[in-house]
């Protein structure tokens, strides 16, 4: 963090340089990054004003209805805890030594909210960092599958309707024709691994899917929150979803064949948000 509370990506601050009880103010405007607090002591309160990048709604020709943060403990996050300060209410996020976990929240852009990174008192802060990685989004019209109760789970489990599958192809870090080679469930991350072999990918904005199994077949694992209960299937689905703190998060995921007939309905009825090929 550079002293006049721009934030830079990855950013450092130190307590050092704090006196007890004071609280230090600095903006998160990065869409992404990470954060690192040296030696913690008094507080920083991390005001969130993205400059966002194009989202679905630009797709719509509007502006988001409500922004999305996610912030992601590193495994050493020590000294400190993190709040959600909304509307003056403060709402714990992170506490001391937390799981690896990601939290989201959302918030109307008129709405005022900031991070505050509370340090919490021990005789000897050396050996003390509380760092997290964050992001920043607008709209997600697809609704992700984020890991966090926050979100809400009907929200993130529901099955797609045609309009977030067709809006999901257009804007989606990742479109992979495929099927389900295994699912795995982390009980201590609350979420499940969807082991998936690649027929075609249509999109993917990094390398998350790369040759390896059944020859010339790409493979790559998506997740989603253990609560949607995901179970393996037969089939052949379009997965669609986003890169989320470095790994792959589903969105929506139809049957190639539903997904066909939604496509060509809305091609005949020219309603299709963008050119998608389909055979």
């Amino acid at each position: 963090m550079d002293r006049d509370g721009i934030a830079l990506a990855p950013g450092e601050a130190s307590g050092l340089s704090q006196e007890a009880g004071s609280v230090e103010q600095l903006s998160l405007h990065c869409a992404e990054g990470s954060l690192e607090w040296l030696y913690p002591t008094g507080a920083l309160r991390l005001r969130l004003t993205p400059r966002l990048p194009p989202t679905t709604a630009a797709v719509k020709g509007g502006s988001p209805q409500h922004v999305t943060a996610c912030v992601k403990p590193t495994g050493t996050f020590r000294g400190a805890q993190l709040y959600l300060e909304r509307e003056g209410v403060l709402e714990l996020l992170l506490p001391e030594a937390p799981r690896p976990r990601a939290r989201c929240f959302s918030w109307l852009p008129q709405e005022k909210v900031a991070l505050f990174l509370q340090a919490t008192p021990h005789p000897d802060i050396s050996r003390r960092i509380a760092a997290f990685r964050y992001e920043l989004r607008g709209d997600w019209l697809a609704r992700p599958a984020l890991p966090t109760a926050s979100l809400g789970a009907e929200g993130a489990c529901r099955p797609c309707n045609d309009t977030e599958i067709l809006m999901a192809i257009c804007t989606s870090d990742f479109v992979i024709r495929g099927s389900i080679r295994s699912v795995s469930n982390d009980a201590e991350l609350q979420e499940s691994i969807i082991g998936v072999s690649a027929t075609r990918i249509h999109r993917q904005k990094f390398p998350l899917f790369q040759v390896g199994g059944r020859p010339g077949r790409p493979v790559g694992s998506i997740r989603t929150p253990l609560r949607c209960g995901v179970k393996p299937g037969p089939g052949t689905f379009l997965f669609t979803g986003w890169l989320h703190f470095g790994e792959a998060w589903l969105s929506c995921a139809p049957r190639y064949r539903d997904f066909q007939r939604i496509y060509e309905g809305a091609q005949r009825a020219r309603q299709n948000p963008c050119e998608f090929p389909v055979d």
